[in-house]
């Protein structure tokens, strides 16, 4: 009992400690830009957590951040570095655009499990493919998610800006309107999705195969030594496979998400840094995918606070940008022992 409260009180001053500095180098980067620190920083955090309507927005952004953030922590049990979450969410976002125009107007109970399994084949295949060449012919694959991120983008700037443009947009580069059975369903009168409620799930199912089941085990002793793994009978090439495709349905069911409800219609822009977002959620919680939740959240606060900083200060959206990147930093510098001692 002693060892387990010495634990907690370890992993509570170093999360103290990185939340002190983080607050502090926010009011340094408001100051810095010649606005007033404390008014600044307390309007960001009503921006992102002050009303219903700022917790709703909040919990719209987490949505794809934990998402992404899930498709890079499962192959990270592996040993694999994947930063392909964008890549991955377009190209889910394509392939089930693909189900809804090829199947037209259908009834939510037809169309929304066809469309998410469409944008979750998508995925997977954009994230096997790079699982694939690391396994067969030893690509690396944060190389290979990262040129593949700017494929998908093109992809989807290809088919909105040609063969699936809507001429009745005036010009706009986008696909028709979805139809209504294509639409996630929302909650309580807010763009909180179904999407959420699938990406909280898919942590929860995770954290049990991973840490509960013999797959799990296989992964982490393939990841630690994978001669002794390959010699207990676990095959490498067909575990690369699984995790990189799981994690990369992930990201497509957030790619399609966002063109259902946010965007409504297949567009260019769909993620607004989700991907590296994500990345930097899973590093943060140390691939501990039940810990992922709350920070994707709070990451998603971060972003949502963007609205503020441009309402009140007229800082560009970007500027969010700017703190994940002073977060990430912060932490790094801290040291990420804190993490490794906390529930997986």
């Amino acid at each position: 009992m002693k060892g387990l409260a010495a634990i907690v009180q370890h992993s509570s001053s170093r999360g103290a400690l990185s939340a002190l500095l983080f607050t502090l180098a926010c009011l340094g980067f408001f100051w810095l830009n010649g606005h007033q620190p404390v008014a600044l920083f307390r309007e960001m955090v009503l921006g992102a957590f002050g009303d219903g309507y700022a917790l709703s927005e909040t919990l719209v952004k987490a949505t794809p951040i934990l998402f992404c953030a899930l498709a890079v922590a499962l192959p990270a049990r592996l040993g694999l570095i994947s930063v392909g979450g964008d890549g991955q969410l377009y190209f889910g976002a394509l392939t089930g655009t693909a189900v809804i125009l090829a199947l037209g107007d259908l009834s939510a109970p037809v169309m929304l499990p066809l469309m998410l399994l469409g944008a979750a084949a998508g995925g997977a295949l954009w994230g096997a493919l790079a699982g694939a060449l690391r396994a067969r012919i030893e690509v690396n694959e944060t190389i290979s998610t990262l040129l593949l991120n700017y494929i998908a983008v093109l992809l989807v700037d290809y088919a909105v800006h040609g063969p699936w443009k809507d001429q009745s947009n005036l010009g706009w580069p986008a696909t028709s309107p979805f139809p209504a059975g294509a639409i996630l369903p929302t909650f309580f009168d807010t763009r909180v999705h179904l999407g959420l409620l699938l990406a909280v799930i898919a942590a929860v199912l995770l954290y049990i195969f991973a840490s509960r089941s013999r797959w799990g085990l296989g992964l982490t002793l393939l990841r630690s030594n994978q001669r002794v793994g390959r010699g207990a009978g676990i095959n490498y090439p067909l575990n690369v496979l699984l995790v990189m495709g799981i994690g990369g349905a992930l990201a497509g069911l957030a790619g399609i998400a966002e063109a259902s409800v946010i965007q409504g219609r297949l567009q260019g822009g769909l993620s607004a840094g989700y991907g590296i977002s994500g990345f930097l959620v899973a590093w943060l919680a140390g691939q501990k995918f039940l810990l992922i939740i709350p920070l994707a959240v709070l990451m998603g606060g971060l972003q949502a606070s963007a609205d503020s900083l441009q309402l009140f200060a007229q800082m560009p959206s970007s500027s969010a940008v700017i703190l994940q990147g002073i977060l990430f930093a912060i932490v790094l510098a801290v040291g990420g022992r804190w993490r490794e001692r906390m529930v997986p």
